[in-house]
């Protein structure tokens, strides 16, 4: 009889859950997904700010400022967001030729407005921004697009691109331009126009190469041979790769890493948290942290797979993939397998404005699955 009244509360627990989340228009399977990453993260974000709470607190309120922001843009129907579009774009260059213009200059680039009260980076607004316009120029046209409509989606991306990169900020604007990539690529490109984009950007690259600053050649060139500089620019990855391949298979115990807590490893609780990870952690920590976003692009992709228009399945699919990228280039970048780029952990590295922006992108993304229906 116990067991009976117990099974038939857990099933009027979980249908309430349900329909709260229905109304919500919020996804119970990804909401968990991300709720237990960004969990994980404030565990180790304890650890790699070594012990300070005052870190824990300040990643504490912006983790619920993006919750919240997630929770505004569910309640939005695909119309409003494909209406959105082209302004937050319009007010994301404007931001961005503010900043190169009067911004805040920390760390040696001007990437951040000073707003009093937190600095907000427009950058990484831009991530949302060009993939939104991108799907919502293509909502109503043939696909594959056509050569004049290709050169529209060019100069959507390039633009904010170049705002960012000149700032100087790589690793955000080239992730700019892999969010309007990916949704020019899902839109369906002959191959002929993929092999010419290939040798395109082949070239880009090389004749990029003379414009980049010292530090960023050094990265690259850091990059095929760490020992070149150990004690300058080659000691992040020297001091990362050490950390997570000292961590073994079990870790060296919570708060207990050398690399971390004795400040060998820089940016310990920013761009390079995963080897903290693997140093207390270790390996089945990494692996636990990567099964969780391996379930959340997963989830992701099955809601983009269900889309019945363009813009949603367009817009949620670069949702879904550009997430993919910041945890393949971030845990590439730590272990030495990428270049240092500067790109966080996504809802484990502690920042404000790429936490509260992924969150306001899973948002779309449950509003558009939940309007599925009435987008078609």
């Amino acid at each position: 009889m116990l067991r009976e009244e117990v099974d038939s509360t857990a099933r009027r627990t979980l249908t309430q859950t349900a329909r709260v989340l229905g109304a919500l228009r919020l996804d119970g399977p990804l909401l968990i997904g991300l709720a237990l990453i960004a969990a994980y993260g404030q565990f180790v974000l304890y650890s790699a700010s070594g012990g300070d709470w005052g870190a824990v607190l300040r990643g504490s309120v912006r983790l619920g400022l993006g919750v919240l922001l997630m929770l505004i843009f569910a309640q939005l129907k695909p119309g409003v967001l494909r209406r959105l579009s082209p302004w937050l774009y319009a007010l994301g260059l404007l931001l961005l030729i503010i900043v190169d213009a009067v911004g805040y200059i920390g760390k040696g680039a001007q990437r951040w407005l000073d707003l009093g009260f937190m600095r907000f980076q427009p950058s990484e607004l831009m991530k949302l921004a060009v993939p939104m316009t991108c799907a919502w120029l293509l909502r109503e046209r043939a696909l594959p697009p056509d050569g004049r409509t290709l050169l529209s989606l060019a100069a959507i991306i390039l633009v904010p691109t170049a705002l960012t990169i000149i700032q100087p900020d790589l690793g955000t604007g080239l992730l700019i331009l892999m969010a309007g990539g990916i949704v020019v690529l899902l839109a369906g490109l002959s191959v002929r126009i993929i092999v010419g984009l290939g040798i395109g950007a082949i070239l880009s690259a090389w004749v990029g190469w003379y414009f980049l600053h010292d530090y960023q050649r050094q990265r690259v060139l850091t990059f095929i041979d760490p020992q070149t500089d150990p004690l300058g620019s080659g000691y992040h990855i020297i001091q990362s790769t050490i950390a997570i391949g000292s961590g073994g298979i079990f870790g060296k115990g919570y708060l207990r890493g050398t690399q971390g807590q004795l400040e060998f490893l820089p940016e310990r609780s920013t761009d390079f948290v995963f080897a903290v990870i693997g140093e207390e952690l270790g390996l089945l920590g990494a692996l636990l942290l990567i099964g969780l976003y391996v379930f959340v692009v997963m989830r992701a992709l099955f809601l983009a797979s269900q889309m019945r228009d363009t813009f949603a399945r367009l817009l949620s699919g670069c949702l879904a993939s550009i997430f993919f990228v910041y945890v393949f280039i971030n845990a590439g970048m730590v272990s030495g397998l990428l270049p240092v780029v500067g790109v966080p952990l996504p809802l484990v590295s502690y920042g404000g404005t790429s936490m509260v922006t992924l969150l306001a992108g899973f948002g779309m993304l449950m509003s558009l699955y939940a309007n599925r229906k009435l987008a078609a």
